[in-house]
């Protein structure tokens, strides 16, 4: 494994044979996992695709989803990663190529940290069962019918207050119709956020703009760039976004008696699952990201996601300031966010607060995302509530498959659970909502214990 070649962003001389001033291999450099890992710093970032050495320190800062969520990765094996996120990976590989370092030594396994080399391979050869029986191919009329009764809300919650005026009992059953069309608009955006939807990438990242853009008034950039890392690391401190309360919450059976042996004291942690009620629901949506969402998208300078976010305050208010007035405008809005914000609170945490959270473990894919993730039972209510999202170990293992087939491919992903003696958890809605609440009196708990006593 002697030999010249490139150096490294650490100024390390790459293994083996040289390697060209453009990345390609000029002779087969060859590296062991211990190699491989020394590389996953600030600056100095490899990882390893289907045994195959990429240097992506520089490159990181140019991927398309996000410097964060590849380098996460630094470091690991990204296949099954990489295959989940991208809907042709073929394609992408010819980016890959001037990245090229080398690749594994044929002495080194193909997945690092001892994970469970059988498990893996299964799980991949699940992923070939899925592409091969069309699992991953969208029908169109779903997602047309599916915009179609969000459009169809939208245009009932304004008729409303033309045809019958804007009495107290009026403008609430508008709001919740309002809050109804944006929580299913957020699901929507989802889809084609997860390049779902349609054939072509291209197609799938306009309908995104379009529909967080013009029908909620958000940024595709910043939703893209936070969702993926969840995606990518779920319930890891320090690497899934959804789960970095900035001091407001501590998650999780670690964190809060880290918290309390340092003595870190930010809230009174012991009343967390009480005051979540006050700041959690009704805040996240009206006010955590609708400021995080601008402020993302000033400081990037992000004009295209700007644009289309204002075409939706622009015909918002071009409806309602005809009824209520510019200050009721903002009212009415401000309302429909606070409804929505419960209703989008509730569904994406059931799935994830309850779970595993917990440092960088370097899990496999499967595992890592069962430990993260919980079902909630099907029905043609939970289906439509959660915009699927009751299926989101499924959802969360093929990221890109359409949300119409999670059913088709569960019972296949329970099997391969129940093979490897992996949990596959299904909760009623219910509990599941109850566990939020429970989850975060046991930290809270957990936190006071260790803030006391430790």
């Amino acid at each position: 494994m002697g030999g010249g070649g490139q150096q490294t962003e650490s100024g390390e001389p790459a293994k083996g044979g040289g390697v060209g001033p453009g990345g390609g291999l000029g002779g087969s450099a060859v590296y062991t996992w211990e190699e491989v890992q020394r590389h996953s710093h600030r600056g100095d970032k490899w990882l390893v695709i289907d045994r195959k050495v990429y240097n992506i320190s520089q490159w990181a800062k140019r991927h398309p989803g996000g410097i964060r969520v590849i380098s996460h990765f630094a470091g690991e094996d990204a296949t099954d990663a990489f295959v989940a996120f991208h809907p042709n990976p073929n394609f992408v590989r010819k980016f890959l190529k001037p990245l090229l370092v080398g690749e594994l030594a044929p002495t080194e396994p193909s997945q690092d940290h001892g994970k469970n080399e059988t498990l893996v391979q299964d799980f991949q050869a699940l992923r070939d069962r899925v592409e091969r029986e069309g699992l991953l191919r969208a029908r169109p009329l779903f997602f047309s019918l599916y915009l179609g009764h969000i459009l169809l809300l939208e245009a009932l919650a304004l008729g409303l207050l033309w045809v019958w005026g804007t009495s107290w009992s009026l403008t609430l059953l508008c709001s919740l119709m309002l809050a109804t069309s944006q929580a299913q608009a957020g699901w929507l955006q989802h889809d084609f956020g997860h390049l779902s939807v349609c054939k072509k990438s291209s197609w799938n990242h306009v309908l995104h703009k379009f529909v967080i853009g013009h029908l909620k008034g958000a940024s595709a950039n910043w939703w893209n760039h936070r969702h993926f890392q969840h995606h990518a690391k779920p319930n890891v401190l320090s690497k899934d976004p959804d789960v970095n309360m900035l001091h407001v919450f501590v998650l999780g059976d670690k964190q809060p008696v880290e918290y309390g042996i340092k003595k870190l004291k930010y809230m009174p942690y012991h009343h967390q699952h009480k005051y979540f009620f006050l700041i959690g629901p009704p805040l996240l949506i009206p006010v955590f990201f609708t400021i995080q969402i601008f402020q993302t998208m000033f400081s990037q300078r992000n004009w295209v996601d700007l644009a289309w976010a204002m075409t939706f305050y622009l015909r918002f208010f071009c409806c309602y300031y005809p009824f209520f007035g510019f200050l009721g405008s903002i009212a009415l809005i401000s309302f429909v966010r606070f409804l929505e914000s419960h209703w989008f609170v509730w569904v994406t945490q059931m799935n994830h607060l309850p779970m595993e959270i917990d440092h960088e473990r370097h899990q496999d894919w499967l595992t890592m995302q069962l430990s993260g993730t919980c079902n909630i039972e099907q029905s043609t209510f939970n289906d439509w509530f959660s915009g699927h999202l009751n299926f989101q170990i499924e959802h969360h293992l093929f990221p890109t498959m359409p949300r119409h087939n999670y059913h088709l491919v569960a019972p296949l992903v329970r099997t391969l659970c129940e093979k490897h003696g992996l949990p596959y958890q299904v909760k009623t809605l219910q509990k599941a909502i109850i566990d939020v609440v429970r989850s975060l009196k046991k930290s809270g708990d957990l936190w006071l214990d260790a803030y006391l006593h430790k």
